[in-house]
């Protein structure tokens, strides 16, 4: 048998996806076995997009539900306090500035399966994570993007 992947979480993310697993099961489970049975009322099965829609919702949130069990089963904890704050590692948040634009940004270093690059959090397995990764403050890493070269100076790492 095959060996899962382990997920590296925060502390956030571990509860993040305990929330929405409990939200999965408790709310939506009941919410889409409602409109279930409000589609088989309204009779021939066959012909009831209604039904087959909610039959669809129903498996969406039965596989997400299997998978964030399976990440919660094989979650590895990231502790930020026990981080190195001398180097880049996963777990740390770090401010950057793009040379390029002369402009700062924070990011904060994390698995892959919290990455949100709307809220800064930016995967260790991605370009930019693992060109950071083992650098300190004020190395200037250069990273390779499909838009060319882009350089950033560490100025922290928390």
């Amino acid at each position: 048998m095959p060996m899962d992947k382990k997920v590296a979480l925060t502390y956030e993310g571990i509860r993040d996806l305990e929330e929405e697993l409990t939200m999965l099961k408790v709310t939506r489970r009941k919410d889409i076995a409602q409109k279930i049975k409000e589609a088989r009322a309204q009779g021939d099965l066959s012909e009831n997009a209604e039904y087959d829609a909610a039959k669809d919702e129903q498996a969406r949130i039965e596989a997400r539900i299997v998978a964030i069990e399976k990440m919660l089963r094989n979650a590895v904890l990231i502790d930020q306090d026990d981080t190195d704050k001398d180097t880049v590692n996963l777990g740390s948040k770090v401010t950057l500035l793009d040379m390029e634009f002369d402009e700062e940004i924070t990011y904060h270093i994390v698995g892959s399966a919290e990455a949100n690059p709307e809220k800064n959090r930016i995967s260790n397995e991605s370009p930019l994570g693992m060109g950071l990764i083992g650098h300190r403050v004020n190395d200037v890493v250069e990273i390779d993007a499909p838009i060319g070269i882009i350089k950033y100076k560490i100025l922290a790492i928390a």
